[in-house]
């Protein structure tokens, strides 16, 4: 993977991910959509009057010269490493806020764990003896999954919706700007999707040859998952526990399970675990560190959570 100079002339450079070529092969290929992206771009290099360096000295016309002349990646075939940051269309023109996705961290069963994490995220007991040792060594469990008994007491919940307040919470979120279906990423080889209060296993859509398990969830099809959020009493009493300043879009709730293969065996500890293993209260507990991806299928807009799959050494 390398960069390609964007300084002259353009260079189109196109290949076919995995997924793609498997589909080619299938015969009766035919593109029906496409997605853009700007990963390489940083819009604050646009040299203007309120640039830090202040506005480029040949003129307007080459404000976003050092833009157009950033080099841009290559192209390469791993198909979950592509386009972080995908272009999205809407049909207003008047928009001023765009919807995000932000991490629940308000609502005690949903607060992610922070102590033993690099950013915000979610540690997981791949078996029953793990679980119990979790619980007696960790002093806070906040953020602590049961991967191999999920209960429904603690489970990941996004929230969706414009994260301003210059716009009341009490106003309903636009159905365009709404998220009503999600697609979750994770390492099918290392856990699956479970229903947040752990009684119902989603099936995957696919598992790519990469072994990453990708599902749709729906708040048509899947409430379990996914529910259409309700505008903010006006009762100034009311409790604010959504993650999302302004205007209410939808939230994501779910939990994750442990695979057979972590919860009866170290081999993947041993293929893909990290090399030191995490000392809490005096125990060893071997390490892998994962990551699920939650992509919001009509907005675009994507979020990465940390996760670590801990059994006790």
């Amino acid at each position: 993977m390398g960069f390609l100079d964007n300084s002259g002339d353009i260079i189109l450079d196109a290949v076919l991910t995995d997924t793609g070529r498997f589909r080619i092969a299938r015969g009766g290929f035919k593109i029906t959509k496409f997605a853009l992206g700007d990963d390489e771009i940083n819009y604050q290099l646009f040299r203007n009057s309120n640039h830090p360096d202040g506005a480029h000295p040949s003129g307007s016309a080459y404000y976003d010269l050092q833009i157009m002349q950033t080099p841009v990646l290559e192209s390469f075939t791993n198909n979950t490493s592509l386009m972080h940051s995908k272009l999205v269309s809407y049909q207003s023109n008047d928009l001023f806020y765009l919807p995000v996705m932000r991490l629940n961290t308000i609502v005690q069963p949903n607060i992610p764990n922070s102590a033993h994490m690099n950013s915000q995220g979610f540690i997981v007991g791949v078996d029953t003896d793990t679980q119990d040792s979790i619980v007696a060594k960790f002093s806070s469990l906040e953020g602590v999954l049961k991967g191999a008994t999920p209960d429904g007491a603690k489970f990941i919940r996004l929230d969706q919706g414009l994260d301003t307040t210059e716009l009341p919470a009490t106003t309903a979120l636009d159905m365009d700007l709404r998220e009503d279906q999600y697609q979750i990423q994770l390492d099918g080889r290392l856990m699956q999707l479970i229903s947040p209060d752990g009684s119902l296993v989603a099936t995957p859509s696919f598992i790519d040859d990469d072994s990453i398990a990708n599902y749709y969830l729906s708040s048509g099809t899947d409430t379990s998952y996914v529910t259409i959020a309700s505008p903010k009493a006006t009762d100034s009493g009311t409790v604010n526990d959504y993650g999302i300043s302004g205007p209410r879009g939808s939230i994501l709730r779910f939990s994750l399970k442990a695979s057979i293969n972590l919860n009866t065996s170290t081999y993947l500890y041993d293929l893909v675990g990290n090399a030191t293993n995490l000392t809490v209260g005096g125990q060893e507990y071997r390490v892998i560190d994962t990551t699920i991806r939650i992509i919001g299928v009509s907005t675009g807009y994507r979020i990465d959570i940390p996760i670590k799959l801990l059994k006790k050494a």
